[in-house]
C-alpha cells in the first residue's frame, strides 16, 4: 500500500507548516483551511480511520485529544474557542485514509457544520 500524504509529511518527504510535534503525533496547518486556524493532528502510527482503532490504541487516542489543547494554545485560539473534528468514511468527509483530528478556530463557527 502506498504511503498516505500524512505519512510523507511525517517522513519529511513533502513540506508542511508544522506547529507541534512529539514522539506520538505531528500537527500542521491544513493546506485547504476551512477557518482562519485549521490544523491537523496526525498520529505517527498509521490507523486508517477512527473506526479501525482498537483497545490497544487507547493511549494514542487520548494523546491526540490532549494535543488539541496544545495546538489551540500555540495557534492562539485556546481562549476564544475552537472546534475539534474527526471524519470517518466517505460520508463523514474523510479524504485521507489516516486518522487525523481537525482543530478549527479563529472565527465564530456555525452549527450544524454541513
Amino acid at each position: 500500500m502506498p504511503k498516505t500524504v500524512f505519512q510523507k509529511i511525517i517522513d519529511r518527504e513533502i513540506p508542511a507548516d508544522i506547529v507541534y510535534e512529539d514522539e506520538i503525533c505531528i500537527a500542521f496547518r491544513d493546506i485547504e483551511p476551512q477557518a482562519p486556524v485549521h490544523c491537523l493532528i496526525v498520529p505517527k502510527k498509521l490507523i486508517p480511520r477512527i473506526s479501525e482503532a482498537d483497545a490497544k490504541d487507547d493511549a494514542l487516542l487520548g494523546h491526540l485529544l490532549l494535543t488539541v489543547t496544545k495546538v489551540a494554545k500555540l495557534t492562539g485560539i485556546l481562549k476564544t474557542g475552537f472546534r475539534t473534528v474527526i471524519n470517518c468514511g466517505v460520508d463523514g468527509g474523510e479524504t485521507v485514509p489516516h486518522l487525523h483530528v481537525h482543530v478549527l478556530g479563529g472565527r465564530s463557527l456555525q452549527w450544524p457544520p454541513g
